[in-house]
């Protein structure tokens, strides 16, 4: 049973995140602290350098010879439950876009494991919830958030292609596929034309992921980890410390950036009293839907299917906002999703949980 001084716990999480929000929010439209080119500099540190080596502790510090597979599976499984989802909302609706379901496999899927996360579930269910929640945050830092990525790029390779006529690319053949294109030439040529644009598209997108600093830092993680759970190999401490004076500060520093965007909004609730109200049901409403179905497909029972529902209603991450401000994906939608999603998150966790008791 949870206690008073539990609560306490996570709301001392919880509070100094927001006290980084209100005053990263203050310097902007109070006291003008930061300019636009400023305050987008900092996001682009937050993304670049906090976010990945905080990805990378959080992963190096995990056993990866330990994984609960069918707790990972499940996991796993709802989060392509959601994306193929989104994928076919969006396709007959009218905001259909590979933005739009980036953003709803954001707030459907990946909760803000780290902040609230870990002092709830280990107050609901013990020791042993926390380090199951701490591989579903491994297998987000890896998989999803580097998914995640691709489709940010994607998105903005493809707006790149639209308005660049395919000459700009310089290359002879592809001149020559457009002017054939333009002249009207037969379906064949059309369609050899479409195939060397995808290929263009993901070489391009592939490019900009190896030169990821994130995509580095996660398989490194997982790497090192493999190294130093396997034969008891240490991190020299010049090493370790470096990584820790930066990548202790990147929640700290992402909700830093949430403050000065929405400083730069006309209202809090940038995107809307509809699209907030929206952004909540698919996170604490869909989220767990969806992954009570892979828990009871897999066969989790007790414990484990009720640490597989509550994480599954944890607020949407801070990462996913960051991203999406980099390359300008909705950023609005998801910060109200941060927002208002920590500060309802407690009740309704709490009403997962005694429901889950019953």
């Amino acid at each position: 049973m949870i206690a008073l001084h539990d609560i306490y716990r996570v709301v001392a999480a919880t509070v100094p995140l927001y006290v980084a929000m209100i005053l990263a929010y203050l310097s902007v439209k109070w006291w003008k602290l930061f300019t636009p080119d400023q305050c987008a500099g900092i996001n682009k540190f937050v993304a670049k350098f906090s976010i990945p080596l905080l990805s990378f502790q959080v992963i190096s510090t995990n056993n990866p010879y330990k994984m609960n597979l069918s707790l990972v599976c499940a996991d796993f499984l709802q989060k392509l439950l959601a994306f193929l989802a989104m994928a076919i909302i969006s396709k007959f609706s009218s905001r259909g876009s590979l933005k739009w379901i980036i953003t709803g496999l954001s707030l459907s899927t990946l909760p803000n494991t780290l902040i609230l996360g870990l002092p709830l579930l280990r107050a609901m269910y013990g020791d042993k919830a926390a380090e199951l929640l701490a591989q579903i945050v491994v297998l987000q830092s890896v998989i999803w958030y580097n998914l995640l990525l691709f489709l940010f790029e994607l998105s903005a390779t493809r707006e790149t292609f639209v308005t660049t006529p395919l000459e700009s690319t310089g290359d002879p053949e592809t001149q020559q596929e457009a002017q054939r294109k333009e002249g009207g030439e037969d379906t064949t040529t059309n369609r050899t034309a479409t195939k060397r644009k995808i290929i263009l598209i993901l070489l391009t997108v592939g490019r900009k992921l190896i030169s990821n600093p994130n995509t580095h830092a996660t398989m490194l993680g997982l790497i090192w980890a493999s190294i130093h759970y396997r034969w008891g190999v240490q991190m020299p401490k010049i090493v370790e410390k470096s990584i820790l004076l930066l990548s202790e500060g990147g929640l700290g520093m992402a909700m830093f950036s949430l403050g000065l965007f929405m400083a730069s909004r006309s209202s809090i609730i940038a995107c809307g009293i509809r699209m907030a109200v929206l952004a909540m049901a698919l996170k604490f409403v869909a989220g767990p839907a969806l992954m009570t179905v892979p828990s009871i497909v897999i066969g989790l029972r007790g414990a484990l299917f009720r640490v597989a529902i509550v994480q599954a209603a944890l607020p949407q991450g801070i990462v996913p906002f960051v991203f999406a401000r980099e390359y300008n994906v909705y950023p609005d939608i998801l910060s109200t999703g941060v927002i208002f999603g920590m500060l309802i998150a407690l009740p309704i966790t709490l009403v997962y949980y005694f429901l889950l008791a019953l």
